[in-house]
């Protein structure tokens, strides 16, 4: 089993803005990298795929010239991509940033990515391709009952939506014969310190159920069909992990004629809905952020000004 690496020492000079998708995050961070000279590294699972633009919510063209961006469109949409990969290309980002003296932000929902650049990548064993195969041919219903009789605490927070992240629970089981759970509790503790330095939004419910409707009405608005048909040209549907976003899944589905484009559309908002209910759940389980709940209408200046003051303390 490989060694727990030491955690990131250059994460205590990095702010780090996390979150639901739809909470509000990005607009934060954007205001906080133009206040303090810094430049933002997306922490985001999906935006390292070129072309998954409208369905991740990418920062627009206009956005990125106002601040520098980091690690979107890193990799083609057939191609796989994991948190050793994103750490090693933060880790190079984030040095490069602080040499021209500036300051990184890091920004994303993608909670297991920011865990494992602060605290290292932790001692569970690499893919074993004959497991996997395995795995991957298994029913996911049969996987998640596999999972909950070994290991309840993974199965409780886990993406049960997400295959992927499944079959490499149970791979990780069967390999090692302890929880997957607790393979993650071998990761270093988080530094206390760095809770003034690491944020979660947070927002009532309804608030934030609003938010998320709205954004799925604009992405299918501007065109989320027409750019999942042209994924699909490039090879989309041959990665599991990029398929895996929620929206261009059922949009695939659409086009395959399983479902009308409205119900696709109420089905992406529910599904999103879900989806936020668990990054919340992973963050408050396996992180140790301050907390900042906004209210309905609220603009960024006051959480702007809080964190300001925190990290100039």
């Amino acid at each position: 089993m490989a060694n727990n690496p030491a955690p990131s020492v250059s994460a205590h000079r990095c702010v780090f803005i996390a979150g639901p998708t739809a909470s509000g995050k990005s607009a934060l961070a954007l205001a906080l990298a133009e206040t303090i000279g810094g430049e933002i590294i997306s922490a985001d699972s999906m935006q390292v795929y070129r072309g998954l633009d409208l369905g991740t919510a990418k920062p627009t063209a206009a956005e990125r010239a106002r601040v520098p961006h980091h690690l979107i469109d890193v990799c083609e949409p057939d191609a796989a991509f994991d948190a050793a990969r994103f750490v090693q290309l933060a880790q190079t980002a984030v040095a490069e940033i602080l040499a021209r003296g500036r300051t990184p932000v890091f920004c994303g929902g993608t909670g297991l990515y920011l865990k494992a650049f602060i605290e290292g990548l932790g001692s569970a064993p690499p893919a074993d391709a004959a497991l996997r195969a395995t795995l991957e041919a298994t029913p996911l219903a049969e996987l998640l009952a596999e999972l909950e009789q070994h290991d309840p605490a993974c199965f409780a927070v886990i993406d049960r939506q997400n295959p992927r992240r499944v079959v490499r629970a149970i791979e990780v089981i069967r390999l090692t014969g302890q929880p997957f759970s607790a393979q993650r509790a071998t990761w270093a503790a988080a530094d206390p310190a760095l809770a003034a330095r690491y944020y979660c939004l947070q927002r009532a419910p309804a608030d934030l159920h609003a938010r998320i409707n709205a954004r799925v009405d604009d992405m299918f608005r501007h065109g989320l069909v027409a750019e999942t048909e042209q994924l699909l040209a490039r090879g989309l549907a041959e990665n599991r992990i990029a398929l895996q976003a929620i929206g261009y899944r059922q949009v695939v589905e659409h086009l395959h004629g399983e479902r009308s484009l409205p119900d696709t559309i109420e089905l992406v908002k529910v599904r999103t809905r879900q989806f936020a209910k668990r990054q919340l759940t992973w963050f408050r389980a396996h992180s140790q952020p301050t907390w900042l709940s906004l209210t309905h209408g609220e603009d960024i200046d006051q959480p702007l000004k809080f964190i300001l003051a925190r990290i100039a303390a």
